[in-house]
């Protein structure tokens, strides 16, 4: 016979209990197929006066257990069979109740789903503004990027895939902190971390180039990439001049000062960089005195922190389109290679004063001296040894031991002492014919004697 408080309870679903309206022992359906192992246990535990089959009144409830418990132990929970206490036939289990949120819990959940989702919105869309360059106020920055320097533990190769489906060591050129660093200092990125995690998928430290650049926050993480390699249009130019007459170490010097390449790069790339044209085939690799007198002099377009290699190549490709092959055949009828050649003229470049006709009569007194077997005694050559610029040379600096010393040394010495232009050159190939062997400058003039009578009288005359 059906309990007249429990009817209503069989309508509901399942794990839902009805609140019994009078004292009598309260009825709770429970699905067993929805309990744990462990509740199971306890179910199973329970003597049979509490635990009945379920009466499904016509629906089929197949598995559901009727549970009867008073109202006195309606607050006690036992999920174990072993928490029963001593000296109780039995005591009612409370199991969890299944999706019973209310409508206020579902009513928080949908508003905590909808809090969160548009947090996460906000921050996808300030990454995306940021990654994308999207709706950035335009401004543009000068941004330096300095070459990567490992140092302790750092490796200074990344192991990158090729073309060729093999794993190969990649040289890391830039430190991307560096970079995420100054791009957000000249305000092209706002988030340095983001830019960190794309540099790192995207294998930017491999990719960026040293260097300076001119960049504008319209540009994307993708193009900032690729403005920051060498030759791109975003890279800054520096314009030098380099004076006839200049030695290599001038130029290197005046290339760190404008930030084009350090000095030490260059001469490490003077030494050993194997650059492709035939008048340095003879000179050998390993000093970086051989490209003296190979720098053209001239004004140059240089990129901030492009390579040494590259920026050394731009006076040897001038070189090359001075030399050309008359030049070159007119010098070896007179006995001269190419080194030679630039040997000759760079003492005409540092001897002459500028007036028409002096650097002619200068290269006709030298070949008259090496005809004769006379030593040259330049003091241009003894100051290039001692480093020196003056026109006072002492008696103890005409005796350093140097084949350059052309005082002590018959000849031409072993290589050039400047880098010459092209009107010391041509000289050289087409000198004056005269019977001069003696030259003395004197207010920027430069007057020639065939005598070292003659000479010596106007040097008396004229003392520097």
């Amino acid at each position: 016979m059906a309990d007249k408080n429990t009817h209503d309870e069989y309508d509901l679903p399942d794990q839902e209990r009805t609140e019994a309206l009078t004292d009598e022992p309260r009825r709770e359906i429970v699905d067993v197929k929805k309990l744990s192992r462990r509740e199971k246990k306890a179910l199973d535990a329970l003597p049979e006066q509490v635990v009945r089959e379920a009466p499904t009144q016509g629906r089929d409830l197949p598995g559901s257990k009727m549970l009867v418990y008073d109202s006195e132990l309606d607050e006690v929970d036992y999920t174990d069979p072993e928490d029963l206490p001593e000296g109780r036939d039995y005591l009612p289990i409370r199991f969890r109740r299944y999706g019973r949120l209310g409508v206020s819990g579902g009513v928080l959940y949908a508003l905590f789903v909808i809090s969160v989702s548009i947090i996460l919105a906000c921050f996808a869309w300030m990454c995306a503004v940021d990654v994308l360059a999207l709706n950035k106020e335009d401004a543009s920055a000068i941004v330096t990027i300095l070459p990567y320097e490992p140092t302790g533990d750092m490796p200074a190769t990344v192991q990158m895939e090729n073309s060729e489906g093999q794993m190969e060591d990649v040289e890391i050129k830039v430190d991307i902190d560096q970079v995420a660093d100054e791009l957000k200092r000249g305000g092209i990125i706002e988030y340095k971390w983001l830019f960190k995690i794309f540099a790192g998928f995207s294998h930017a430290n491999v990719k960026i180039d040293p260097g300076t650049y001119d960049l504008n926050t319209s540009y994307d993480y993708r193009a900032l990439v690729t403005k920051m390699r060498f030759g791109s249009d975003s890279q800054e130019i520096t314009r030098v001049t380099f004076p006839e007459g200049f030695s290599m170490d001038q130029i290197f010097t005046l290339l760190e000062q404008n930030y084009v390449c350090k000095k030490a790069d260059l001469y490490e790339a003077a030494a050993n960089y194997d650059f492709d044209y035939d008048f340095l085939a003879d000179l050998p690799l390993g000093d970086a005195t051989r490209l003296e007198g190979f720098l053209f002099p001239d004004t140059y377009d240089f990129y901030q922190g492009e390579s040494a290699s590259v920026a050394i190549n731009r006076f040897l490709r001038n070189t090359e389109s001075k030399l050309t092959q008359e030049i070159q055949d007119t010098a070896a009828a007179r006995g001269l290679n190419v080194s030679q050649l630039m040997t000759m003229a760079s003492l005409i470049e540092k001897e002459a004063a500028g007036a028409e006709g002096e650097r002619e009569n200068m290269a006709s007194a030298i070949y008259n001296r090496l005809a004769a077997g006379m030593p040259l005694q330049i003091d241009a050559t003894v100051n290039y040894v001692l480093g020196k610029s003056t026109l006072d040379l002492t008696a103890e600096d005409l005796q350093t031991d140097s084949p350059y010393n052309t005082y002590l040394y018959q000849g031409l010495p072993p290589g050039p002492i400047c880098n010459p232009g092209l009107a010391s050159i041509e000289a050289v190939v087409a000198p004056a014919e005269t019977g001069y062997y003696y030259w003395y400058s004197v207010d920027g003039e430069t007057y020639f004697f065939a005598s070292s009578d003659e000479h010596a009288a106007f040097a008396a005359a004229n003392p520097n």
